[in-house]
């Protein structure tokens, strides 16, 4: 089995003890994994405050900041194929995408590199005549960057990036669920010669490392990544020691298609939106909401589609379509489609044993309309079941695109523009697609509504979230302060 460590402080550690990782299109063990408890994970926030406050890394200008996250980043894109081999082989992810996607990386490093020496202060107007008065963006402090599984990579350089160009320091958690991704990045965050201390790169399970890492007095920050029930953890941890908190969570993203939309393009993008990354997304297109007018026609396009996915081993270039990354995964998408279909709604295509060892489940359709609030519906599964919901009329449309405790992403598929205005002003979620889905970039910020969390990734906002403001006040008059007890 390959072996890989915790990295704290700028050097390897083999952690308090080792567990092993599954290879998800097998279910065998294939990778011994370091594991972080209460010491180690002490370790790697003391580290980090020690990092901050040291004049290896505080005394860097911007600009030198920009400059470690630009060789970082050539870093990634020379060894973007093995850290994809790692990803497919953790994860089970199609090595198609996770090449693509990691390569894509490099970019969002590059992006904040350039960001470094903007984060402008401002000089402010000021109603005081004696007075100049100006503000500082400044670096929040220790950062606990907390990573899922799924797309780690990105979901870490929307973190990472945005931190080190502000001038904070880091502890990235892996997830205890295929980590492996992250431990070999730390790899490169060395060759790239970032002062020790300044990321620092551990996994464990959540008692003995989420929990100390959270609730540590030193961390200023922590930035999630996840569901919403360890969220809820995270936030009453924060209360030990105040952190401020950044949450990306979980969505149940409506995909709206109206009689107007062209509906190839429009079966290609729900294909991309649920069973790409076999839906372990959290902006999966995971109900689609059709025009009543177009249901059968659409249904019959979309399962055409679908049946014509090849799902095989996920290191095979030929691959489309590949296994979900753990057993539990797998059972809980078998269980809410069995009770949705007992609830009333009807299978289209899916639902089927694959004849194949490992956590494989098939892309599957369900015909909710009967049963609009079937458990398929509602519930975030984080695999590819797709529930299909009719509207009659664009209100009725953003009626049922708008109920649900999420709002992270949606898709509109309209060739009309005003009604493609229309909706996007009224639906509640952070990123609407039109004619499109699944395009990110550093450029743009990502994040949502209500249960989806709070707080951007990407683009300029996520920079400012790792930043405290200080304001600084400059008395310009030569005559004494005149009565003391007088604010001024």
């Amino acid at each position: 089995m390959e072996s890989f460590k915790l990295y704290i402080d700028g050097k390897f550690d083999a952690g308090a003890a080792t567990f092993t990782s599954l290879n998800p299109a097998t279910a065998e063990p294939w990778a011994s994994i370091a594991e972080a408890r209460g010491e180690q994970t002490d370790r790697a926030v003391q580290a980090a405050a020690r990092a901050f406050e040291s004049d290896a890394w505080r005394g860097l200008t911007a600009g030198a900041r920009g400059k470690l996250l630009l060789k970082l980043a050539d870093l990634i894109e020379r060894d973007a194929p093995k850290l994809a081999r790692l990803e497919t082989l953790d994860t089970g992810k199609i090595i198609r995408e996770t090449q693509a996607q990691i390569a894509y990386v490099a970019e969002y490093y590059r992006f904040y590199a350039g960001l470094a020496d903007k984060m402008d202060g401002a000089t402010l107007s000021i109603d005081k005549a004696d007075m100049e008065t100006w503000i500082k963006r400044e670096p929040v402090g220790v950062v606990a960057a907390i990573i899922p599984w799924n797309s780690q990579l990105f979901l870490s350089a929307v973190k990472i990036g945005p931190a080190i160009a502000a001038g904070c320091t880091v502890v990235v958690k892996a997830a205890e669920v295929a980590p492996t991704p992250l431990l070999a990045f730390a790899e490169l965050v060395h060759e790239a010669g970032f002062p020790a201390g300044v990321i620092n790169v551990i996994t464990g399970f959540a008692e003995g490392c989420g929990t100390v890492l959270t609730q540590h007095p030193l961390v200023d920050h922590i930035a999630f990544t996840g569901g919403a029930d360890t969220a809820r953890h995270i936030i009453r941890n924060s209360a030990e020691n105040l952190a401020s908190t950044s949450l990306e969570l979980g969505g149940k993203s409506p995909f709206i298609v109206f009689a107007d939309a062209d509906l190839d393009s429009a079966a290609n993008a729900q294909v991309a939106a649920i069973f790409s990354a076999s839906g372990q997304s959290c902006v999966a297109g995971s109900r689609l909401l059709l025009d009543e007018q177009i249901k059968d026609a659409f249904i019959e396009k979309l399962t055409s589609k679908v049946r014509g996915i090849v799902i095989g081993c996920p290191q095979q270039q030929e691959t489309q379509f590949g296994p979900l990354c753990t057993e539990r995964q797998k059972s809980n998408n078998e269980q809410v489609v069995s009770r949705s279909i007992e609830q009333g709604a009807r299978l289209v295509i899916g639902n089927q044993p694959v004849d194949r060892p490992g956590f494989y489940y098939p892309p599957t359709i369900l015909d909710c309309s009967a049963v609009p609030n079937a458990e398929s519906v509602v519930q975030e599964l984080f695999g590819p079941v797709l529930s299909v919901l009719t509207f009659k009329d664009e209100a009725d449309a953003i009626r049922l695109a708008n109920g649900t405790e999420y709002g992270l992403a949606a898709g509109v598929f309209t060739q009309n523009l005003t009604r493609a205005h229309r909706v996007t002003r009224k639906l509640r979620s952070g990123v609407v697609w039109l004619n499109t889905y699944r395009v990110v970039s550093p450029l743009a910020p990502f994040g949502g509504y209500g249960k989806s969390g709070f707080g951007r990734e990407g683009g300029i906002d996520a920079a400012l979230e790792y930043t405290t403001t200080k304001t600084i006040w400059l008395r310009t008059s030569d005559e004494p302060i005149s009565d003391p007890f007088i604010m001024r």
